[in-house]
């Protein structure tokens, strides 16, 4: 992975829940290239089925790095710009202009990420939804599917840092 040893951006899962998740996020960051750091604890083995069956046959070239807390993954990039992705800021990703060393971090899928957290971040920002809660109040969506919103973030990264050729 990452054969022309060039930086790109990281994506970090925070205290991840759902092994189906994290597998499709382990299959997108192959894709893109990106390594995939996790943040522990997660709500789940690295035996699991689920996670195996959503990363398929990809898991083991995925670039994976485990971490014990934010702390020691924080003091591990201390040179990175780490961005917070969440469904609580109106800054939207369009705003950011991506460094090849940012840390893509999101937060778990019941909670999202900390106040804790996301206050040791340099960047706080969300995903436009025109058909989210926010515009639509009832009957708009309330957040998308961590994998799915990974998968919009760690695109639109890589596209705007020319990296997907």
């Amino acid at each position: 992975m990452n054969s022309k040893k060039i930086h790109r951006p990281r994506v970090a899962l925070f205290e991840p829940r759902i092994p189906q998740n994290t597998g499709t996020i382990g299959r997108s960051c192959l894709a893109f290239n990106l390594s995939l750091d996790i943040i522990k604890p997660t709500g789940f083995s690295f035996e699991d089925k689920y996670l195996r069956r959503a990363g398929l046959d990809y898991w083991d070239n995925v670039d994976l790095h485990l971490y014990e807390s934010f702390n020691e993954y924080k003091n591990q990039y201390s040179t990175s710009r780490i961005i917070a992705l969440t469904k609580k800021s109106d800054n939207m990703i369009s705003n950011i202009s991506f460094k090849n060393t940012d840390i893509l971090l999101f937060g778990r899928e019941d909670t999202g990420l900390p106040d804790t957290i996301m206050s040791e971040c340099q960047i706080i920002a969300g995903i436009p939804m025109p058909g989210g809660e926010k515009q639509l109040k009832n009957n708009g969506v309330r957040s998308l599917n961590l994998s799915v919103a990974c998968g919009i973030v760690s695109y639109s990264a890589c596209l705007q840092l020319n990296l997907l050729t």
